[in-house]
């Protein structure tokens, strides 16, 4: 199993591609953070020492980044034929399922720590150096991670669902935005308090606007453990189809 993530995190950097998707990533921040005009967004603008535009602006960036990084995973294994090999090698669909799923993590992960650039330059411009919410940035970088991990584990499913990168790019990219925005968007439109509220939380906006702000809570931990499994098993199943 570990030599496979090893496989995955290799083949992605062994690629131009790969080195891409984290320079646009960290552009698009840099460009919205620091030079592109607007109090909203820009840290110098708004006067205040956070880096809270990270947290707002970064699963917009999300939404195309995992996708990029997760569309072939398996979608290139079976266009190739690979597939049948690796099902044959001494892992069960299970392991293969999650070395892909934490490639895919670690590899976004590897993407957020540049970032952190953000923070001790905000940290240093602060009045006085230092007067910065450390423990809530913290705790904001955990929620992030939570985030990835969410929309690692639907653009693996989506990967496994097509042996084309394109549409499983696509597939990763729609699936993604309707569990972050569609079902917040559902409970929006309707009227009855209970069935809003509950198809609100079903969606992940509202889980990591808690984290964002620096509060972990645990039914939001438990949100994200619950969707990452529900895909990783999912995509177990597919794998195990093929054997049928």
């Amino acid at each position: 199993m570990v030599a496979l993530l090893k496989k995955e995190i290799n083949s992605f950097f062994s690629s131009l591609i790969g080195y891409i998707v984290i320079i646009v990533f960290l552009l698009t921040l840099g460009l919205i953070m620091w030079i592109f005009p607007g109090a909203d967004f820009n840290i110098i603008e708004s006067g205040y020492s956070n880096i809270d535009p990270l947290f707002i602006v970064a699963p917009w960036v999300f939404l195309f980044l995992i996708p990029a990084v997760t569309m072939k995973m398996f979608a290139e294994e079976q266009k190739s034929g690979t597939i049948e090999i690796l099902l044959t090698q001494p892992l069960t669909d299970l392991q293969i399922v999650l070395a892909k799923y934490f490639s895919a993590v670690l590899l976004v992960i590897i993407a957020l720590v540049p970032t952190l650039v953000y923070y001790i330059t905000v940290y240093m411009l602060a009045n006085p150096a230092g007067n910065i919410d450390t423990a809530g940035i913290i705790g904001s970088y955990i929620g992030l991670v939570f985030l990835c991990s969410g929309f690692a584990s639907i653009g693996v499913f989506a990967s496994a669902l097509s042996n084309n990168q394109i549409v499983s790019f696509i597939l990763a990219v729609i699936l993604s935005f309707f569990f972050y925005s569609g079902f917040e968007f559902l409970g929006s439109i309707i009227t009855q308090p209970t069935i809003s509220n509950l198809l609100a939380q079903l969606g992940i906006s509202s889980h990591y606007g808690s984290m964002s702000r620096g509060v972990i809570d645990s039914r939001d931990v438990i949100y994200f453990i619950s969707l990452t499994l529900f895909f990783v098993f999912f995509t177990r199943f597919i794998l195990e189809k093929r054997k049928w």
